[in-house]
């Protein structure tokens, strides 16, 4: 079981200074990822259908100073030195794919070969529409599944060539590379049989967030549902095998409350296998607190307490 840890980019722990002590420590302790998240702005009518609450809400003053994912993921690379940086997740179709593709090819050269993303289709309209694009939300799926094939082409051939519904390109010069030679690892995320689906066919790892209501993903759900993702990537002639699976959720350590990935450390353990055991290669870990000491304290047991001690 690999363990990764998500850095916060917004509100009042997002400052420079914060990203990079967290991001150093994380590396120090042997932490094999760091990922950021992605939103552009954000709309101050506020929605009631945001995924990972129980009642839909999203509070855009928690998301003030809210650093955007590709310019950060350039800046701790160069700050770091190891540890494997991605974003959990870009919303592909905000933004123009080939230049996109440019971006992250960038810095994963510039990195030595350290990126990954982890990619998703976006559900805020009122995102879309604040940046012109909202035509694009009704075809966010049909996007997210051609700039995926974009990024690939334009990584991996030499004289790149796509004709696709809407983006087609040839005879143009792509580079430099990823440094990666197959490319940028692309995690998708997403729990829906959707999302499944798109895993199989297009990702090389599946990316869901769990453990936040109504989003469960207990082990056991977990479990199936990778399961019914290996099914489909059979049938679509693919080898499950070659398929990951990077969890994402939070660790919240305590003595009195107990549930899933929150208790003792034994007890975080304890979980922590029981999701390698239904096949997690991957575990990235949001910590749940409100002071920067709190964010330092957190990671630093994790690393001391838990790591060490995984199966």
């Amino acid at each position: 079981m690999k363990l990764g840890v998500n850095i916060i980019n917004r509100g009042g722990l997002s400052k420079p200074e914060y990203m990079v002590r967290f991001a150093l420590k994380a590396e120090e302790l042997g932490f094999q990822s760091l990922t950021i998240s992605d939103h552009i702005v954000i709309p101050k009518e506020m929605p009631d259908n945001y995924p990972y609450h129980p009642e839909g809400k999203f509070s855009w003053e928690a998301a003030r100073d809210y650093y955007e994912p590709l310019s950060t993921l350039m800046f701790l690379a160069g700050k770091t030195t190891d540890i494997r940086l991605g974003i959990s997740i870009l919303v592909i179709s905000y933004r123009n794919p080939i230049t996109t593709a440019k971006m992250l090819s960038t810095i994963d050269s510039l990195s030595g070969g350290r990126i990954f993303v982890g990619v998703g289709t976006g559900w805020w309209e009122d995102e879309f529409n604040a940046l012109g694009i909202g035509n694009h939300f009704s075809e966010r799926g049909a996007r997210t599944d051609e700039y995926i094939n974009i990024f690939r082409n334009l990584w991996t051939e030499e004289n790149p060539e796509f004709n696709g519904r809407f983006y087609s390109y040839s005879n143009l010069e792509f580079s430099p590379k990823p440094a990666q030679k197959k490319g940028i690892p692309i995690w998708i995320g997403g729990h829906t049989r959707r999302a499944l689906r798109r895993t199989a066919e297009l990702g090389d790892a599946w990316h869901p967030i769990g453990l936040r209501p109504p989003v469960s993903l207990a082990p056991e759900e977990l479990g199936r549902c990778s399961e019914e993702l290996y099914s489909i990537a059979h049938e679509r002639g693919r080898d499950p095998g070659s398929i990951q699976i990077a969890f994402r959720a939070p660790v919240v350590f305590s003595n009195t409350k107990r549930a899933i990935l929150t208790g003792n450390s034994k007890q975080i353990i304890e979980d922590i296998n029981s999701y390698a055991q239904v096949g997690v290669d991957h575990l990235t870990i949001d910590f749940v607190v409100s002071d920067f000491k709190s964010l330092m304290d957190n990671l630093k047991r994790v690393g001391k307490e838990v790591m060490p001690h995984l199966n």
